[in-house]
């Protein structure tokens, strides 16, 4: 007896139907991780903040550093020059600029001072956010690696499960192949149904005219459902009778 058409497609749907649910649960597994690292990532963001901060505050030290060496060394060469001034005139003048120049150094040296203890205390945040970033490491690593290995043996299955699929595919008819993978498309829609023991189409539940249903359980050829187009597949009952 020849086999009915759409038993192989019947088989090719049910990997595919694993294939897709290995898929969706390997999609799932990425969304377990990101939660299991939220904590993580949010003690992540703050050290990237904090470290951010703390190198900008560095060069504003570096740059008041600089600016106060200058004015140190004007303040020097000002003074010098007080002692080769020829009348109170230049004398005023250059004790004028010289005040000047020395009151900013004392603002640019309060604001050293202010960036100093900023950065201290910076840096004692960071340590702080270093240590519990580490703490929510070691924390979620156990579950972490856990999702990890759950996906890899997930993955490893797929790729099973698609080799499977080529082999399977290699010994059907391109025909039946087009068709069912035209009614499939590529949102994984139901492309094949059996009968239901009274006859009706598994999927849409119309009844199958007799002269279809006898087709479907004896002959080869493909057969689709006329109300809602799936290929149509014999029962098990069905199929054990032919068999005999």
């Amino acid at each position: 007896m020849t086999e009915p058409a759409g038993a192989n497609l019947e088989e090719l749907q049910r990997i595919d139907q694993q294939i897709e649910d290995a898929e969706k649960r390997i999609r799932s597994s990425a969304s377990l991780l990101e939660e299991v690292d939220v904590g993580v990532a949010e003690i992540e963001s703050e050290v990237e903040t904090t470290l951010s901060r703390l190198q900008e505050m560095r060069v504003d030290e570096r740059r008041v550093e600089v600016s106060s060496e200058e004015k140190r060394t004007r303040v020097k060469k000002l003074q010098e020059r007080l002692n080769t001034v020829r009348n109170v005139r230049e004398e005023a003048a250059v004790s004028a600029e010289a005040d000047m120049v020395r009151r900013a150094l004392e603002g640019e040296e309060q604001e050293a001072l202010t960036l100093l203890e900023q950065i201290r205390k910076l840096e004692l945040r960071l340590e702080e956010q270093e240590a519990s970033l580490e703490e929510a490491r070691a924390e979620v690593e156990p579950r972490r690696q856990e999702i990890l290995s759950e996906r890899k043996a997930l993955e490893d299955g797929l790729d099973g499960l698609r080799s499977a699929r080529e082999r399977f595919t290699g010994s059907m008819e391109a025909n039946e192949l087009r068709v069912y993978e035209r009614i499939r498309g590529s949102d994984g829609r139901r492309a094949v149904a059996r009968l239901t023991p009274d006859g009706a189409c598994g999927h849409c539940f119309n009844m199958v005219p007799l002269q279809l249903r006898n087709e479907i359980r004896h002959g080869s050829d493909m057969i689709r459902c006329e109300a809602c187009g799936v290929i149509l597949a014999t029962v098990e009952e069905d199929a054990e009778d032919a068999e005999g």
